[in-house]
């Protein structure tokens, strides 16, 4: 991506897009650095990494009354672990670069001066690895059927690495409806024969769920989401990241 200035950031926090809500987010991560200076080091300090960690800050307005306003899925979510998704200001497109992670919602605040607009901050702290991957299907698209998503190549996941995915039901909508989403790959983009990888808890309302798998090498390049509706008039909105990492 050339510079860019910031005006399509999407940020999902388990089972809610702030994106209208939010006017900054914020994403770090680091790494520690431990002291391993010692009398072979000729006089200068030696580090070695310690324990990583990442965080996510944002600000913006306010708004409660539904489990879909910012005030009502901060205050469910303090002390909660799911999902976070962030887009690198390319509004969640399919192929988008994606950020994401596992955390818990650390703090929220609200309040401000009298005539300003109501604001809120809120941080999450990670408790898996940042990963830096692709967004694998699109938050506005409703889906009412089974079916499956665009193939991404995403690439090889090597030994000791692990294919990470974000789940996030932004809305569901019908009579009993239920999605179980999984993950797919196959050796080149037709999967013509797909072998599943990781499957999500079947889902009957908005939340979020995170999966990795169990660190074995897979040498298949290509991923998807594919999906599983059933219900009477059933319908869904959701995102999904993939990363390996």
């Amino acid at each position: 991506m050339a510079k860019t200035i910031l005006t399509n950031v999407r940020c999902f926090a388990v089972a809610v897009d702030l994106t209208s809500n939010s006017n900054k987010i914020e994403l770090s991560s680091e790494v520690e650095d431990k002291d391993a200076t010692n009398y072979g080091s000729q006089g200068w300090k030696e580090v070695m990494g310690g324990l990583a960690s990442a965080e996510i800050s944002g600000e913006g307005q306010w708004e409660a009354g539904d489990p879909s306003k910012v005030d009502d899925a901060s205050w469910s979510q303090l002390g909660g672990v799911g999902p976070w998704s962030i887009s690198a200001n390319n509004a969640a497109a399919v192929g988008g670069l994606a950020y994401f992670t596992s955390a818990m919602r650390s703090n929220y605040a609200l309040g401000a001066d009298v005539g300003e607009i109501a604001p809120w901050t809120g941080t999450a702290k990670s408790s898996w690895p940042l990963v830096r991957g692709q967004f694998a299907h699109p938050p506005g698209t409703a889906r009412t059927a089974t079916g499956t998503g665009t193939a991404l190549q995403i690439g090889a996941v090597p030994t000791g690495k692990r294919l990470y995915a974000a789940l996030h039901v932004l809305s569901a909508a019908g009579t009993t409806p239920s999605l179980t989403a999984r993950v797919e790959s196959a050796p080149d983009n037709t999967f013509a024969a797909p072998t599943t990888r990781l499957t999500f808890a079947a889902a009957t309302a908005a939340g979020g769920q995170a999966l990795r798998t169990d660190g074995t090498a897979i040498t298949d390049t290509w991923w998807r989401i594919a999906w599983n509706i059933t219900g009477t008039t059933p319908s869904f909105m959701f995102a999904a990241s993939l990363g390996v990492q």
